[in-house]
């Protein structure tokens, strides 16, 4: 479809705003740690917007309308968990990063581990960030495919592209501020989208779409079936298995990835830093709750208005904006859906940049200097944001694929690699070892290698009654638990190196007065 004038004006003043505050940023002298964490200098609802934009991406504003619009409500409970999630990370591991570390949350685990688990968690972080930003530009370009007909490879080139250049440019600093402006478009986007949906002139009177979701029972929350068969049936996702993978994915989002833990270490102070964590988490919670009511309810709005609906799941939501918004409200709903891209593209490209930088380049080079860090932090962010855009080609969805977000929470719980268990063993214990470390690291691959390979009713590897028997969704689950009980096993068999202040690198070490950051 052709956009109108004023769609376009609208889109057009968002890049220009977008586009201002990335030179903005620019301004004054740029040292490494201004660059990579903005001088630790970000005031707390700013902190609290950029953390909320982080995890809003397109997934919310197309994949989650998509599997509601298919499923329902399935995935609405499993999000309902994020400020409990959040209330632990803000008292516990949010003053325990800014006391540690100084860049990288993967610091902590060379402190703890040394420098192979060093490398292994700040590795498996970078391939789930390079899969999860390829979702966000393809979830991106389905909805402006089908809002304007652009091509869906030149869409995602075209957003990846330029956030790339304005996130190389200002760093962390326009990192946040573009997220709370594009915090506040997504959210008001997000309300119209709604608007329109409840007082549909198509769908007859006010709030009938609710009545028809209602009746064809796309409001309900799943199954809440608890047996043998939840855990074992591959075909049946069942609420319960969504919270606990869920819950262990924004567990170990918010305490170990890098992209989330940056955002702790920019705010001016511990408790502004713990309140921002907290303060997201009810952020997000209704921006979920609006995207996926809505979603839902366009299975009652296209029976009520008799229109056919898109043959993939995940094109319902931009099939209803691009047929039924109002010129101009087109144009901010566009720009929201940008936004929600955005904001997560170049949060997770900053992210890697200093990943990167500090874990990998920093140690082949300690004693380069900050020029060369700012150097080596854009030239990552290059890299990355290029294989970013081959990631997002070759994930476009095909007719019959199953819904995306539901793809998503497999994949990327497999890409963790055990993170969150090998956080633990090192915060929660004081016994875990370097050697203990690396047995669990070992296992939890075997691990993983063994069910991916032998899942399913036609197994790759076919060992019989050796074969992996559960829902796929519990592969990433399982590989957390089998790295923390190996590694702690192994280390109280096998002995090894601990580090002379273990109980500093602990929760325990929570306890002392110095708040300080340590040297990595």
């Amino acid at each position: 479809m052709s956009l109108q004038l004023l769609d376009l004006a609208v889109i057009a003043l968002y890049f220009v705003v977008i586009a201002g505050i990335g030179v903005w940023a620019t301004r004054g002298p740029k040292t490494a740690e201004r660059y990579f964490v903005a001088g630790r200098s970000i005031p707390m609802w700013a902190v609290a917007f950029t953390i909320m934009a982080t995890i809003i991406s397109t997934g919310t504003f197309v994949g989650h309308p998509g599997t509601a619009y298919q499923k329902g409500l399935i995935l609405l409970v499993p999000h309902l968990l994020v400020p409990f999630v959040l209330l632990a990370v803000a008292k516990v591991v949010v003053p325990f990063y800014r006391r540690v570390v100084k860049m990288s949350a993967y610091e902590y685990i060379g402190q703890r581990f040394g420098l192979g688990g060093r490398f292994y968690t700040s590795f498996g972080f970078l391939a789930d960030r390079i899969f999860d930003l390829g979702v966000t530009l393809v979830t991106t370009a389905l909805a402006i495919n089908v809002l304007t007909g652009w091509d869906l490879k030149t869409v995602i080139l075209g957003v990846g592209v330029f956030t790339i250049l304005y996130t190389m440019l200002g760093g962390m600093e326009a990192v946040v501020w573009t997220d709370v402006v594009q915090g506040v478009v997504l959210m008001i986007g997000g309300l119209f989208v709604l608007g329109r949906l409840m007082f549909a002139p198509e769908a007859g009177a006010p709030f009938a779409v609710v009545a028809e979701t209602w009746r064809q029972g796309k409001l309900t929350l799943g199954s809440w079936d608890l047996s043998w068969k939840t855990f074992t049936d591959p075909a049946l996702t069942t609420t319960w298995l969504f919270c606990l993978a869920y819950a262990v994915q924004w567990t170990r989002r918010y305490a170990t990835d890098q992209h989330i833990v940056q955002r702790y270490l920019v705010a001016k102070s511990d408790e502004a830093a713990s309140r921002a964590a907290f303060v997201s988490a009810l952020m997000c919670v209704p921006v979920f709750v609006v995207f996926m009511f809505a979603g839902a309810c366009l299975a009652g709005f296209f029976s009520l208005a008799n229109v056919p609906p898109p043959a993939v799941p995940d094109s319902a939501m931009p099939y209803f904006l691009a047929n039924f918004m109002p010129v101009g409200l087109l144009g901010l709903v566009i720009a929201a859906v940008l936004a929600a891209a955005m904001s997560t593209v170049s949060a997770d490209l900053s992210s890697v940049g200093t990943v990167l930088t500090t874990d990998y380049y920093l140690h082949f080079k300690p004693d380069a200097s900050d020029r060369a860090r700012l150097l080596c932090g854009r030239l990552m962010i290059a890299g990355a944001g290029a294989l970013t855009v081959i990631a997002a080609w070759l994930l476009l969805p095909e007719k019959g694929s199953a819904p995306l977000m539901e793809r998503v929470i497999l994949i990327a719980s497999i890409l963790s690699g055990g993170t969150l268990g090998l956080f633990c063993l090192g915060f929660l214990t004081t016994t875990a070892t370097r050697q203990g470390c690396y047995v669990g690291i070992a296992c939890c691959l075997l691990y993983t290698a063994w069910a991916l390979l032998t899942k399913g009713r036609e197994p790759t590897l076919d060992l019989g009654a050796a074969n992996f028997r559960f829902n796929p969704i519990l592969i990433g689950v399982g590989g957390h638990l089998v790295l923390f009980g190996s590694g702690w096993l192994a280390s109280k068999v096998l002995g090894g190196h601990q580090p002379e202040d273990v109980e500093r690198l602990t929760i325990y070490g929570l306890r002392q007065s110095n708040t300080a950051p340590a040297n990595s």
